[in-house]
């Protein structure tokens, strides 16, 4: 069973920068892709950035490319989001999640483990 972990969410003023980070069990981390996600209340669950097994790849959203920055630390079994230049759109319960062999980085139908959210609420 693998658990993921969630933390470094709070509140920020809006143009502030937030890191997210995200731990993982089991001594498989290193062989699997890695999602962010993002739930705002009243709207579907939504894709926010990926990265490859071996860091070599990452993917973004349109709407947080060149804000967020997506990083791993195998050794230490971590995924993380460096959020910066927050605006109040971006605020959700963001989600840390394993993809699935072969899923897609950008669907939640292609990551088969997820934590239990940490709030992000960004004021204006």
């Amino acid at each position: 069973q693998v658990q993921l972990v969630e933390s470094g969410g709070g509140l920020v003023q809006a143009g502030g920068s937030l890191r997210l980070s995200c731990v993982a069990s089991g001594r498989t981390f290193s062989s699997f892709g890695m999602g962010w996600f993002r739930q705002a209340p009243g709207k579907e669950r939504e894709f926010v950035a990926a990265i490859k097994w071996s860091g070599s790849s990452t993917y973004y959203a349109d709407s947080v490319k060149g804000r967020f920055t997506i990083s791993r630390d195998n050794a230490k079994n971590t995924v993380a989001l460096q959020m910066n230049s927050l605006k109040p759109e971006d605020t959700a319960v963001y989600y840390c999640a394993r993809r699935s062999p072969g899923g897609s980085y950008y669907y939640t139908n292609g990551y088969d483990y997820w934590g239990q959210g940490t709030q992000v609420t960004v004021s204006s």
